[in-house]
């Protein structure tokens, strides 16, 4: 796990099951090196971002579900 500023020019999205309320909700940034997955807290755009290998966000989501 990598830490890193904040990426200016990155798309940010957020999950569909997020709605507008305000609650706790994490974003990932799309267009990344291939095997990095950025990751963000939704409340705080202007935050640190989390850097995860995407072998490991893919085991992360796939026991969300």
């Amino acid at each position: 796990m990598d830490t890193a500023p904040s990426q200016r020019n990155s798309q940010w999205r957020k999950s569909s099951y997020s709605g507008n309320t305000g609650g706790d909700c994490v974003e990932v940034a799309d267009k990344c090196p291939t095997g990095s997955v950025p990751v963000r807290d939704s409340k705080n755009a202007a935050g640190p971002v989390v850097t995860v290998g995407a072998g490991a966000w893919q085991a992360f989501v796939h026991g969300l579900r």
